[in-house]
């Protein structure tokens, strides 16, 4: 994932640790778009995630101490960002999440669309589809199954980010993409429609 010039990341990095706000608001800038985008996917609502997003980037203005320069630091800063909503995911657990503010469908399901009524309202349901089915899993599940997928991200870098195991994150993904088989069935449709949603 790669947003501006390694150098140019690295120096805004170096002056944000010394208090400079200027250059932590150049790196808020070339993050806000993949924070919030990974906060909307985990937590399914626009004004909860602009919520996360803000408060990610506050955690992690005053947590620059603790940044590692050989880490990426949007690696970094999407931990940050998936582990407070992992946080406001687990508050509202019994809670059913909402579908008025439906995701964008998985890339994979992205293809040549006709234009026009039908084909949009087929796009909404699709999108309603993801909702649900990223609704379904547990918190972690979901983490795991939206960095990785949407962000493609390394078995060791998703490891990282959620403090674990390569062989944990493996196990976690297998298990969300059975679940995700489960929930497609009861939303009908079939285990290879859920898994590829996946």
């Amino acid at each position: 994932m790669k947003y501006q010039g390694f150098d140019e990341e690295q120096r805004w990095l170096e002056q944000a640790r010394r208090g400079d706000k200027e250059a932590f608001g150049k790196l808020i800038e070339a993050y806000q778009t993949p924070v919030f985008n990974l906060a909307y996917r985990m937590l399914g609502n626009a004004a909860e995630a602009e919520q996360a997003a803000q408060e990610a980037f506050i955690r992690a203005y005053l947590r620059l101490e603790s940044y590692d320069p050989s880490q990426k630091f949007s690696t970094w800063m999407l931990s940050i960002a998936s582990n407070y909503c992992i946080d406001q995911l687990r508050k509202r657990r019994a809670q059913f999440l909402s579908l008025d503010e439906p995701l964008p469908p998985h890339p994979a399901l992205m293809s040549e669309r006709s234009t026009g009524p039908e084909a949009h309202a087929m796009d909404n349901e699709q999108q309603e589809l993801v909702q649900q089915l990223l609704a379904a899993l547990e918190p972690e599940y979901r983490q795991a199954v939206v960095l990785r997928y949407w962000y493609d991200m390394s078995y060791e870098e998703i490891a990282a980010v959620m403090q674990t195991t390569v062989s944990a994150i493996k196990s976690r993904l297998f298990r969300a993409r059975r679940e995700l088989a489960e929930a497609g069935l009861q939303l009908g449709i079939t285990q290879e429609t859920a898994e590829a949603y996946a």
